[in-house]
């Protein structure tokens, strides 16, 4: 059913892949309640939405698009949605805001339906593309950096060097040491059993433990957010939430097809600068998206942190399939999975390692060409400066088509292109985001 054969993989190979990436994003299933609940939504509530949204639109992944890739609602959405949707001064309560997420999904849908995201990821140029993977690697770098501390804030530069004796950047340098030791001795699932070594040590040191026991009763305390699609649809009208819908699906789109164009280049799933199976990946996060916001989360999106178990060795929708499951059984285990994802140290060195191995992609920018090479330079530069992808893509889709035109070779570009050129423009200069 995955082609397993096809792919040059094995049944072991996939499930450790698997486990890896699951193990890399897990944390959304604590950090995306935490920001929500600012919003005033309940806390259980989120916790059981963002499950049930990721195990659908992941399962979508594995079942129907045959690709490694994980769904989950996005970071930065999330942020979106609390503090500058509901927390904005515009007196939007959440059940309004979430009939907004659930609109701008059906749309998702309808435009995953068409070949309008299909041909956009086809009319996205080569070196854009290479730069959106380099991006991101470098992106998931300064997350497992930052997340451990080992980068903090500096009241002056921005960012500096935190304290290297703080138990949490100890760890994360021990479990940096010992996952790239079992990587170089090409230790076949090296990522996941560097996360369980540094756990095991973390256990050991009193960094983790299971105060809150292991398991817990799911519950959604205030049931669906979204009964009836009609009265959704009257919400957004009713409150003119156009730009709140339109940023969702403009961040969503970029969000997702950019990774998923960085993880497939990672695994060498493309075809001749295509992606095979490419309408049924974009359904996932759309469907995600909408049935997550009946439920009560933001958007859902790929996630980067798929590249984790790309890098482990993961190749098809078996990867994926392993992730959903593991979710779903998550459910039933909130306060170990609370424990684990709590403690950054134990992921981030996935994060750092597969962020330098996504950068390989700045290999094949055509550096020597300006107009072709400065565009990708934003887009790489952007991702982690701004931490967004979306941002990271809309530098350089403006960038692209202006010193096309200016060096007389606007014939060369896609006409998508150009549409997006302007639509990011007027995202970045007059909308929130």
């Amino acid at each position: 059913m995955f082609k397993l054969a096809e792919n040059q993989t094995r049944v072991k190979t996939e499930l450790l892949a698997g486990i890896t990436t699951f193990f890399t994003m897990v944390y959304i299933v604590v950090v995306n309640p935490v920001i929500l609940s600012d919003a005033g939504v309940p806390f259980e509530q989120v916790f059981m939405a963002t499950i049930i949204a990721t195990v659908l639109g992941t399962l979508w992944m594995a079942l129907f698009a045959n690709y490694p890739i994980a769904i989950a609602p996005g970071m930065g959405l999330n942020a979106y949605f609390a503090y500058s949707v509901v927390g904005g001064g515009q007196n939007i309560s959440y059940e309004t805001a979430f009939a907004a997420v659930f609109v701008a999904g059906i749309l998702f849908v309808i435009l995953s339906l068409t070949p309008f995201r299909e041909k956009l990821i086809d009319a996205i140029p080569d070196n854009l593309k290479h730069g959106i993977t380099a991006g991101i690697g470098l992106f998931i770098a300064f997350i497992g950096l930052r997340l451990t501390k080992i980068i903090t804030a500096h009241p002056t530069n921005l960012v500096g060097l935190g304290d290297l004796h703080a138990p949490s950047a100890v760890l994360t340098l021990i479990g940096l040491a010992v996952t790239l030791i079992l990587m170089v001795l090409r230790v076949n699932g090296a990522l996941f059993f560097g996360m369980i070594i540094t756990g095991v040590i973390a256990y050991f040191t009193g960094q983790l433990s299971f105060k809150e026991g292991w398991v817990a009763i799911p519950s959604l305390p205030e049931g669906l957010m979204i009964t009836n699609p009609i009265t959704a649809f009257g919400d957004v009208i009713q409150h003119s939430l156009y730009a709140v819908v339109f940023s969702f699906i403009l961040v969503t789109i970029f969000d997702t097809t950019g990774t998923m164009i960085g993880v497939a280049n990672q695994a060498g799933l493309m075809k001749n600068g295509k992606m095979p199976r490419v309408r049924q990946a974009l359904l996932s996060d759309s469907i995600g998206t909408a049935v997550g916001a009946m439920f009560g989360t933001s958007p859902t999106t790929a996630y980067i942190e798929s590249s984790s178990g790309v890098a482990a060795g993961g190749r098809t929708g078996l990867t994926s399939l392993t992730i959903a499951v593991l979710f779903l059984l998550s459910a039933f285990f909130g306060p170990l999975v609370s424990a684990v994802s709590g403690l950054s140290a134990i992921t981030a060195p996935a994060l750092i390692i597969v962020g330098s191995l996504m950068m390989g992609s700045i290999a094949k920018i055509r550096w020597n060409d300006l107009d072709e090479a400065f565009p990708a330079f934003m887009t790489i530069l952007a991702m982690p400066l701004t931490s967004s992808i979306a941002t990271g893509i809309a530098i350089g889709f403006i960038s692209y088509p202006l010193l096309k035109i200016f060096k007389g070779k606007w014939r060369e570009v896609h006409p998508l292109v150009y549409v997006f050129a302007v639509l990011f423009f007027i995202q970045l200069a007059f909308l929130p985001h």
